[in-house]
């Protein structure tokens, strides 16, 4: 869920702009009490576009600030929305790629302090599932998956797998659907990037090999096409018949 958090009638004009941009978006004017709801929003994993002074922000949302790995992305936004500010999450939360998008819309200058602000990532997709998984099963998780990432699928460079998918009907058919490569790997390069998954499954590695199959497939991908450390945006989600992971990476400056 994203909120987009108002406190003046100026913020409301300009959130009610956003919410077109943002249709998934709920609009919040004047929240009360304001500080336990926009916490307990936080605390829930939503985004937050908040539109009121920074120091508001930064006050309101440090008591209940985790780690960059867990704490939703949040923007902040002057009321004329003449600059949009990725506050935190920004790499790890995508609110700088999100901020980005959401200053080109306004027409607003994007105001970044993180690391590589003018870099564009490139993202990729990481899938697993059980053998002949329909199709609807992959492209609902799939969907689900761009939405918590904040992300579109013109976006996303590739969908990605191990080497025993190649021949997954329902995998193949969804990359062509989306008119994206779909790409495979083994179970030697997928291993290369087992430091950086979140969690890792037992059974998965006796099964294939890896201790995770989305996961280690997305972030490999991402490092394969800029030879750069990969990262996770989306760490694996799953339902009954397939997983899902997101990652990144940034080309060398």
């Amino acid at each position: 869920m994203i909120r987009i958090v108002s406190l003046t009638e100026a913020g409301q004009k300009l959130a009610e702009q956003i919410g077109d941009f943002l249709p998934e978006s709920c609009l919040w004017h004047k929240p009360s009490p304001f500080t336990e709801r926009v916490q307990s929003a936080f605390v829930n994993g939503d985004a937050l576009v908040l539109i009121c002074a920074t120091g508001i922000a930064v006050r309101t949302l440090a008591p209940v600030l985790k780690n960059k790995h867990q704490d939703p992305p949040v923007l902040v936004l002057d009321e004329r929305g003449q600059f949009v500010i990725p506050l935190l999450s920004g790499h790890e939360g995508g609110a700088n790629e999100w901020g980005d998008q959401v200053a080109e819309f306004l027409g607003a200058q994007l105001v970044s302090t993180t690391a590589k602000p003018y870099l564009k990532p490139k993202y990729t997709i990481g899938m697993g599932c059980e053998r002949d998984c329909p199709i609807s099963d992959i492209k609902v998780l799939l969907e689900d998956c761009l939405q918590q990432a904040s992300l579109k699928m013109d976006q996303i460079q590739s969908i990605n797998s191990i080497d025993i998918k190649a021949d997954e009907v329902g995998l193949i058919e969804l990359a062509k659907q989306l008119d994206k490569p779909f790409y495979t790997w083994n179970k030697q390069q997928l291993v290369s990037v087992e430091s950086l998954l979140s969690s890792k499954s037992d059974y998965v590695y006796s099964v294939v090999g890896v201790y995770g199959v989305a996961e280690s497939a997305a972030l490999y991908s991402a490092q394969n096409i800029t030879g750069q450390a990969p990262e996770l945006v989306l760490t694996k989600q799953k339902n009954a018949k397939a997983t899902c992971a997101i990652a990144r990476s940034f080309p060398q400056i």
